[in-house]
């Protein structure tokens, strides 16, 4: 903090001064003070009811705690000052969601944009001391899949910045489930079956409490954002189309986001093997760049008759946000 970095200085030249100033600067106050006792005593005692009030000293008033670090707090209204060009400050724009819908391809793909400073972390309810530092004209993004289903994400985030803009990448929740699997499965290989877990006693109920399935329900999380956010704050992205068309929806984000529309069809290309959309090679690279290898991974296979009663399943919240968000994605 460059608050205290100053004060820590003063202080610092303080206990630089050498021996011999210090001891120069103390040496009267000794005698005076005992002059100033001694005719005190004399007038109180030989003298007494004529002697002048004595000037009470006042007591040095404390200083305060220092509190936390400003950008530790949720919600703290300043920052530290720190050197170098740009400042720190809370995100004007948010990917809230969802996993496995297409976020991390997003937020690379707006990286292009010099107008776009991103956090690559997913610091989840956000710490402004994390951010990259931003200069006036550029928009601050951060992104955390997890947001778009948390319960109270909305009311931290319209807490900290009503004005956000947010943005919701999704998906067929059915293809989206299975690749949540997947990821799931690369870590946990003794992992149950999809089926096993989709579920109850085999192909009863639809168990909502695997969160896989859970986030799924598009309809029922963007309700709860609703009641902090109105729907203009929201654009909503089209999992499958950032595949197929990424320059069309990273053009929808960026008028929605209010940039000139840099990033467009020039900057990509179809990796065929991962079987999405990569960056062209940018001046001065060595090579095209691509998301890692944890994207793009196979799924594992899901008998049909599974992949057909979760699309049933999910179809009425399908509808539901459609109606909702004004956009049919065409998952039915």
């Amino acid at each position: 903090m460059a608050g205290s970095g100053g004060l820590g200085g003063g202080a610092g030249d303080l206990q630089g001064a050498g021996p011999g100033q210090g001891t120069a600067l103390r040496a009267p106050r000794a005698p005076l003070a005992l002059i100033a006792l001694l005719l005190g005593a004399y007038c109180l005692f030989a003298l007494p009811g004529r002697c002048p009030p004595v000037p009470r000293t006042p007591a040095p008033v404390p200083a305060p705690a220092e509190p936390p670090h400003a950008s530790r707090r949720l919600g703290a209204p300043g920052l530290p000052v720190a050197s170098g060009p740009g400042r720190r400050r809370f995100p004007q724009a948010l990917i809230v969601g969802v996993k496995k819908g297409g976020t991390r391809a997003l937020l690379e793909f707006l990286r292009l944009h010099p107008d776009v400073r991103a956090l690559g972390s997913e610091p989840h309810f956000f710490d402004r001391g994390l951010m990259p530092r931003t200069l006036d004209g550029q928009i601050t993004m951060e992104k955390t899949p997890s947001y778009f289903v948390t319960q109270e994400a909305p009311g931290r985030i319209h807490g900290m910045s009503p004005d956000t803009k947010l943005i919701v990448v999704v998906r067929n929740p059915v293809t989206r489930a299975i690749s949540d699997y997947a990821q799931t499965l690369s870590k946990t290989p003794g992992l149950p079956s999809f089926r096993a877990l989709a579920f109850r006693h085999g192909l009863g109920p639809v168990d909502t409490a695997w969160s896989a399935v859970r986030i799924g329900l598009y309809a029922q999380h963007l309700d709860n954002w609703l009641r902090h956010f109105p729907l203009s704050h929201f654009l909503f992205v089209s999992g499958e189309r950032l595949v197929t068309d990424p320059a069309g929806e990273v053009g929808r984000v960026q008028d929605f986001l209010g940039l000139k529309r840099v990033v467009t069809d020039k900057h990509f290309y179809f990796n065929a093997t991962k079987g999405f959309p990569c960056l062209k090679k940018a001046q001065g690279s060595g090579r095209p760049r691509c998301l890692g290898k944890s994207k793009g991974r196979p799924h594992p296979r899901v008998p049909e008759a599974v992949v057909q009663r979760l699309q049933a399943f999910y179809r009425p919240f399908n509808r539901k946000f459609y109606q909702m968000t004004g956009q049919d994605f065409g998952w039915d």
